[in-house]
Parts: C-alpha cells; sequence; structure tokens
C-alpha cells in the first residue's frame, strides 16, 4: 500500500469507529480512544487487496494459459507463444496496470535478455503464492525436462483452473445474501442504539454514567467478537 492509500485507511476507520465509540459512550474521551484503532485497519485493509489480487491473477492466468495453449496447438515455440499471449491480453485488458499484463511484459523480457522460460515462471510462482501457479510451474519445469507433452498439460491445467474458479463463484454467489445480512445484523445494534441516545436521551441516560460504561464496554465487545467470528465463518476457502 502506498502513503497515500494507508493514511486514507486509517482516517476512514478511525472517522467511523470515532462515531460507533461517540455512540456507545457518548464522550469525546471513548469516541478518540476506539478511533485510535484505526491504526491497525492498514494491516486488515492490506490482507483484503492481497486477497482481491490473488483472484484477479488467478482469473487473468487461466485466459493466458488458454491463449498458450492455442499458440502451442498451432505449432509455435513457447517462447512465441507467451509473446502472442501478451499481444491477446493486452486486447481483452486494455488497463496496462492488468496484473497479467505486466508480468507477462517481465516474463517476455527476462527472455529476451537470455534468461530460461523457467526461472520466470518460478520468480512469478514464488511471489504470486497462489497454488495454481505453482502447481503449473513445476509441472511445467517437468514437462520441459522429461519432454512431456506441454500442450495436453496447459490444456489441463487451465480447464482445472477453470472448474476451480466455477465451483468458487457459485459458492460467492450463494454466501452473498447471507454475507449481506451478517452486515445488516452487525450494524442493526449500532443504529438502534444511536436513535435510542438521540431521541431519547432520558431513556439511555443510565447507560452513560457509572456502571453503565461497563455495560456499553461489555456491548462493544460482544458485538465486535460476533462480527469476527461472522467473517469467519463467511470466509471460505476452496
Amino acid at each position: 500500500m502506498t502513503s497515500g492509500q494507508i493514511l486514507i485507511s486509517v482516517i476512514a476507520a478511525g472517522s467511523c469507529l470515532g462515531i460507533v465509540g461517540y455512540v456507545f459512550y457518548k464522550h469525546i474521551i471513548g469516541a478518540l480512544l476506539l478511533s485510535l484503532v484505526g491504526l491497525y485497519y492498514p494491516v486488515i485493509r492490506r490482507k483484503e487487496l492481497i486477497r482481491k489480487r490473488k483472484n484477479q491473477l488467478q482469473l487473468q492466468f487461466k485466459q493466458a494459459l488458454a491463449s498458450i495453449s492455442s499458440s502451442l496447438g498451432a505449432g509455435k515455440s513457447v517462447e512465441t507463444a507467451f509473446q502472442e499471449a501478451l499481444l491477446d491480453l493486452r486486447l481483452l485488458y486494455p488497463d496496462p496496470r492488468t496484473l497479467i499484463v505486466k508480468e507477462l511484459e517481465t516474463i517476455n523480457r527476462r527472455i529476451l535478455n537470455g534468461e530460461t522460460i523457467e526461472n520466470t515462471l518460478k520468480d512469478l510462482s514464488d511471489r504470486s503464492n497462489l497454488e495454481d501457479i505453482q502447481q503449473f510451474t513445476e509441472v511445467f519445469m517437468t514437462c520441459k525436462r522429461t519432454g512431456g507433452n506441454l500442450v495436453h498439460v496447459i490444456r489441463r491445467t487451465a480447464s482445472i483452473i477453470q472448474e476451480k474458479l466455477d465451483i468458487q463463484q457459485d459458492i460467492q454467489v450463494m454466501m452473498s445474501q447471507k454475507r449481506f445480512e451478517s452486515k445488516v445484523l452487525a450494524f442493526a445494534p449500532l443504529i438502534v442504539i444511536g436513535v435510542l441516545s438521540f431521541s431519547s436521551p432520558d431513556y439511555m441516560e443510565p447507560m452513560y454514567q457509572g456502571a453503565g460504561y461497563l455495560i456499553m464496554t461489555v456491548s462493544l465487545l460482544i458485538l465486535i467478537g460476533c462480527f469476527a467470528v461472522t467473517k469467519m465463518i463467511m470466509n471460505i476457502k476452496v
């Protein structure tokens, strides 16, 4: 993450948590203390960005394999197949910042500089930390050493990745409504407390003095725990 992204994440998370703190404690100190937790949000945001980019790269890598497989099936060399895959994906993804476009540019440039294609793929698999790319690289290197059928291997790998993506998409569709419901349930208590504290201050006054602060703190911790458990349950990996 860039310094700008980190700053925006901290400000956004700190503001939201500050509002939550003021709703629960109705005191500026409580709001400020809770907003300090927003300093940790860039760590969470970074994990979310990594997961999102991995999903994008996985889908794009499948499309690259389909292009490479077509070129190899037409009798072209592996190096030429990667060059043509770059041209195909540039048409499919006009944005030069697209992950697979940048990776194919790096691979082709390193091949032109005299590196072996095995080393470039190994570097990609190590940096991406994606199981599909790692397994493809291992099989590709084995085929190159033993003279295996690269066309069959690449086509089979693309088929397996496509099946895996289809299963993941089906799960995402089934879970999307439940994720929305979990978010509504997580924020509903905040809305209820906020409405009651500002519309009926006399009714909520005992919660903002003496033992009421302890009760509100325990309630907030329970709410955070429920949100964390729900997110963990909804985070299904295939």
